[in-house]
Parts: structure tokens; C-alpha cells; sequence
């Protein structure tokens, strides 16, 4: 294996679930070298590609489907906030997770949807049909979720979503 595509291989195994712009922008090789060296480790065996929500991501190969889907959601900062509240205050309802995050409720669903639909999170209905948000696997959601950080653009996109959800807001307040 070339020096270059060892680098390349321990930062994707550093960093599971770094898509692929991360990966150019942390890394001191230009994007085709990148592409090339990727494509090799992957017909190799020695990393996995995962698409997820528009975006390439790519892992080391002992992370299983569910590990690689949750990874790249985690990225996310809002996502993220909101396993960490359900962590510590679970279970919970809707209302109060978007209150204690400070996001709209077209905000919370955005992100619940996803974390739904990968078996993350779990929404169950009571007699009265009102939500309640649990984990369905808190475990290896803790320790998942300390094996990622989200980057800044990411984090960027989250609090532009933010400011807009709050400009919204303050416009119907001051109808």
C-alpha cells in the first residue's frame, strides 16, 4: 500500500463516516488523488462507501449498516443535539425536545424523520395518539455518537436553519 493511500486510509478509519469534501478539505491531497486512492481501498476491502441524504461517506469496514447510517446523521448538529437530549431525558415528548433545542417543530420532524427511519429513535403514540420519543438503542447509540463530531459546515447549516426558523418565527409573532 503507497504512503498516500495509508494517510488516506487511517483518516477515514480516524474519522467514520467523513464524506467525502471533509475529506478533501482536511486532507493535504488534491481531490483526484483522493478519488483514485478511495477507489482503491474500497475495491480492497479496507473501507466501505455509504450514501446517505445526498452525500458520499465513507467508513472502515467493521461498521455495519445501521453503525454507518447513524454515523453520517450524527454529523449533523441539530441530529445530534437531539440524541443527546433524548440520552439524557428520554423518554420524551416533541414539544419539549424542540423547547429545551430551541428549533421549530418543522425543524425537530426534519431530523426525527431520519433518525425514525434508520431505527434510531422511536416514536410511540399513547390512547390520546401523543408522541413520545425513546432511543430504541441507547447503548450503541452512547457509543456511536462519541466516535463522531460534526463538522462546520455542517454545523453552519444547521444554525442557518436556526436563524431562519427564528426569523419565521418572530414574523408571525409580529402579525
Amino acid at each position: 500500500m503507497t504512503t498516500t493511500r495509508g494517510q488516506i486510509r487511517t483518516h477515514v478509519q480516524s474519522n467514520a463516516g467523513i464524506h467525502f469534501n471533509e475529506l478533501v478539505r482536511e486532507s493535504e491531497f488534491a481531490p483526484g488523488q483522493i478519488q483514485y486512492h478511495v477507489r482503491r481501498l474500497i475495491d480492497s476491502g479496507d473501507l466501505v462507501r455509504g450514501e446517505f441524504y445526498g452525500r458520499t461517506h465513507y467508513y472502515p469496514p467493521t461498521y455495519d449498516e445501521w453503525e454507518r447510517a447513524a454515523l453520517a446523521l450524527f454529523r449533523r448538529e441539530t441530529t445530534r443535539e437531539l440524541v443527546v437530549y433524548l440520552i439524557e431525558h428520554e423518554p420524551a415528548e416533541p414539544a419539549a425536545v424542540a423547547a429545551a433545542l430551541d428549533i421549530a417543530r418543522s425543524t425537530l420532524e426534519y431530523h426525527l424523520e431520519r433518525l425514525v427511519e434508520r431505527n434510531i429513535v422511536d416514536k410511540s403514540y399513547d390512547h390520546r395518539n401523543q408522541v413520545t420519543l425513546t432511543l430504541a438503542n441507547p447503548e450503541r447509540t452512547g457509543e456511536l455518537l462519541s466516535a463522531v463530531e460534526p463538522t462546520v459546515p455542517d454545523r453552519l447549516v444547521d444554525r442557518f436553519t436556526r436563524l431562519v426558523d427564528d426569523l419565521l418565527e418572530a414574523g408571525a409573532e409580529s402579525r
